[in-house]
């Protein structure tokens, strides 16, 4: 059998071959944009814990900050001076825990404010001026012993 019979008759070894070398680039491709998604998520999440702990919060755990924020902020950033966020933050962050007709408001620790300001700057300062404009309003002071 000569080489060109051989080659002919086996097209199927080459596009295999083929195949085979281009499904090898594409997993490469997607593991590579995952382990440089992964450096910049472990970053980020280092610098908010300097950031929390520079101005006197403890540090939180670095894995959940990481799958908690990501690379974008998650949840914190989506649209943090939002009427929706701000309803959401009255209910959660400044009442009195009760349900239904005994809900009220009250007067929030101002350090709520300063931990999600931090998240905010580190994750998606480009957001800080709606949530600064957004907060202004709240009527915080110090209300938990440190």
């Amino acid at each position: 059998m000569s080489p060109t019979e051989f080659a002919h008759r086996h097209k199927w070894i080459y596009w295999s071959a083929i195949a085979l070398l281009v499904a090898l680039v594409i997993a490469g491709l997607i593991r590579y944009s995952s382990v440089k998604r992964t450096a910049e998520t472990s970053k980020k999440a280092d610098q908010l814990s300097q950031e929390l702990v520079k101005a006197g919060f403890p540090a939180p755990d670095k894995d959940t900050s990481e799958r908690l924020f990501g690379t974008d902020g998650g949840q914190v950033c989506e649209n943090p001076g939002g009427a929706l966020t701000k309803a959401l933050s009255r209910i959660e962050q400044f009442s009195n825990g009760a349900t239904g007709p005994g809900m009220r408001p009250v007067i929030g620790d101002s350090r709520v404010v300063e931990a999600e300001r931090i998240v905010i700057q580190v994750y998606c300062p480009d957001e800080l001026d709606d949530f600064d404009d957004a907060v202004e309003d709240y009527e915080t002071d110090e209300t938990v012993r440190r």
